[in-house]
């Protein structure tokens, strides 16, 4: 483990972690509606954390699994950026969620740390709190690709 944890560290871009981190201020799509910020960005170690609001709960009171489910995938794409070349994308190919307690208010913070990383795929596990309660815990795989080349006439193929 010690090794896989050096390689990381070894990886790791701070440069970009920190240009993520601020991106999330001027986010749009999915993470800007549900309000998702970073809290913290280290190598292989992301902290993320939404409010729950109102528009996000089920008819029932609790906070819809959709929504925890997208606060998980983005959670698990994001924590790789640092570690992946420039040019590179996540892209989650599955994972595995357990909801473990009803979330009906406060904040939520996911937690989301690599398990192993290859030049073409990655393991993260994300664990989301709600308080001092695990709400949700997940595994996913994650699909590190490659830009695709431009053509001569500067244009990526279709």
């Amino acid at each position: 483990m010690a090794d896989a944890i050096s390689s990381l560290r070894e990886r790791f871009d701070p440069r970009i972690a920190d240009a993520m981190a601020r991106a999330h201020a001027t986010a749009t799509g999915l993470p800007k509606y549900l309000g998702i910020t970073v809290v913290e960005f280290s190598a292989g170690r992301l902290v993320a954390e939404m409010e729950v609001r109102e528009e996000l709960l089920n008819p029932l009171g609790t906070m819809h699994g959709g929504v925890m489910a997208g606060l998980i995938d983005h959670c698990l794409g994001t924590v790789l950026y640092p570690l992946m070349k420039r040019g590179q994308w996540a892209a989650t190919t599955e994972f595995k969620l357990n909801y473990l307690a009803a979330v009906q208010k406060g904040k939520l913070v996911a937690e989301s740390t690599v398990l192993a990383l290859t030049s073409r795929t990655a393991v993260v596990r994300v664990e989301v709190k709600n308080g001092d309660r695990l709400a949700s815990i997940a595994q996913g795989t994650v699909l590190i690709v490659d830009p695709q080349p431009k053509s001569p006439s500067g244009e990526r193929p279709s």
